[in-house]
C-alpha cells in the first residue's frame, strides 16, 4: 500500500484527485493507497445529493468570493480550509469486511480512532460515518465513500486547527441531523481535535501498512486528473474575487 501525501493549489484539485486514485485503482493501473491533503484556500464542497438552496448561506459565501464544488460522494457539505487535514484511502473491496458499508465505515474508521486515541484525543465512533469527542459529543470528522467496481474510496476531514466561526457563517442548519447532535447549533457541535499532524500521518500509515511514499503526481496520473477537470460536473458556482 502506498502513502501518497499530496496536496494541491486549486480546490478542484484536490477535490478530484480522490477521484482519478480510485479509477486508476479499478483500472489496474494503480493499488491501494493512503492520501493526506490540506488546502491553503477555503472552499465549500457538496455531498453528491446535497442540496444547496438547504445548506448554504449564499449572501455570506458570494461577499466573500467562496468557490463551491461538488464531489462524488456522500456525506454532508464542509467547508475546506487551513486547520482541515484530509485523509483518503483506496481498499480493495476483497478486503475482509469492506463489501457492506456500515462495516467498511466500522473498520476504517476504527484504525482512524485507534490513532486519535493514542494521540490523546478521547475519540468515539458515531455512525453513520461520524467522530466526535466522547464525552462532550462534538464532532471533529466526517467521513464519506464512493464505491467503484473492485475498489471503495472513503474519504474524510479532521478538524484540529479550523477556524469554526467560517462554518456557520457559511453554512445553514441542516435539515436533516444525526440525533447524537441535539438541535446544537454549529458553533455548539463542532470542534478542533488538537493533534500533531505529523505523528497523526506516521501513526495510521503504521496502521494501514503503508510500504511505499510516492508524493509526487506522474504522467497518467495528471492526464486524468485534467481530464477529470475538464468533464466532470463538480462545480456549483465558481466565485471569483
Amino acid at each position: 500500500m502506498i502513502l501518497r501525501d499530496i496536496s494541491f493549489q486549486l480546490p478542484e484539485e484536490n477535490i478530484l484527485f480522490d477521484e482519478v486514485l480510485l479509477h486508476m485503482a479499478d483500472k489496474h493501473q494503480a493499488g491501494e493507497c493512503l492520501r493526506f491533503w490540506e488546502s491553503p484556500v477555503p472552499f465549500i464542497v457538496l455531498g453528491r445529493a446535497s442540496k444547496e438552496h438547504k445548506d448554504l448561506n449564499w449572501d455570506n459565501i458570494e461577499k466573500k468570493c467562496i468557490p463551491v464544488l461538488r464531489r462524488s460522494s456522500g456525506g454532508g457539505t464542509v467547508v475546506q480550509g487551513g486547520g482541515c487535514l484530509n485523509y483518503a484511502v483506496v481498499l480493495s473491496k476483497k478486503r475482509e469486511g469492506l463489501s457492506g458499508i456500515k462495516s467498511s465505515y466500522q473498520i476504517i474508521l476504527g484504525k482512524i480512532i485507534e490513532t486519535l486515541i493514542g494521540l490523546g484525543i478521547d475519540a468515539q465512533f458515531f455512525p453513520l460515518s461520524d467522530i466526535a469527542i466522547s464525552g462532550t459529543r462534538r464532532k471533529f470528522s466526517g467521513n464519506a465513500q464512493r464505491r467503484g467496481r473492485e475498489h471503495i474510496l472513503q474519504h474524510g476531514t479532521i478538524l484540529y486547527d479550523f477556524p469554526l466561526d467560517k462554518i456557520s457563517q457559511y453554512l445553514l442548519m441542516p435539515k436533516d441531523i444525526p440525533e447524537y447532535r441535539k438541535s446544537r447549533s454549529h458553533l455548539d457541535f463542532v470542534c478542533n481535535a488538537a493533534i500533531d499532524r505529523k505523528r497523526f500521518k506516521d501513526i495510521l500509515a503504521q496502521k494501514f501498512a503503508i510500504q511505499k511514499v510516492n508524493n509526487i503526481l506522474n504522467q497518467d496520473e495528471r492526464i486524468v486528473l485534467d481530464n477529470f477537470i475538464g468533464t466532470k460536473d463538480y462545480v456549483v458556482r465558481a466565485i471569483h474575487g
